[in-house]
């Protein structure tokens, strides 16, 4: 996949900063996907995300993995059963509600958190070698800034 947008005549100079910001987090998941394949893992897909990121150690309710993500309890129920088929997620019963389940990753699943964790130290990598260390700092420092900033 291209690493580039496609000029088109909506697009002007400078770029939308919110492009700005989604371009390196784009980049960055195709290589995560490409590794996760390399490694094993050629199922995982973006969206995906939207459960594993969000699941606590202990497990998580689909109800809170949906709000989590800002998306339907039933695409995330349908998330969650494909990835319970191929084996990266479970569903236990919840300690404080035997009537409801908890979803957490497998050992298969905790897998890809050790192949994101290398992918994301490369690519943090890559990014202070063309920055410098001083303009790293202070990229994460604004984006902390920033995040710390925005409404719930």
């Amino acid at each position: 996949m291209s690493t580039r947008l496609p000029h088109t005549s909506a697009r002007t100079r400078p770029e939308n900063l919110a492009i700005l910001l989604r371009e390196p987090f784009r980049v960055g998941t195709e290589r995560l996907h490409r590794r996760f394949a390399e490694r094993g893992h050629p199922d995982i897909r973006a969206p995906h995300g939207n459960v594993m990121q969000f699941l606590d150690d202990g497990g998580t309710r689909v109800s809170v993995l949906a709000e989590r993500a800002q998306m339907t309890k039933q695409s995330m129920a349908e998330l969650v059963t494909h990835l319970e088929r191929l084996g990266y997620v479970e569903r236990v019963p919840d300690p404080s509600d035997r009537r409801a389940k908890l979803v957490r990753a497998t050992p298969r699943g905790r897998e890809l958190y050790v192949i994101a964790r290398q992918v994301v130290a490369e690519i943090e990598a890559e990014w202070t070698q063309r920055l410098g260390k001083a303009k790293m700092r202070q990229l994460r420092a604004l984006l902390e800034e920033l995040n710390a900033g925005l409404e719930p």
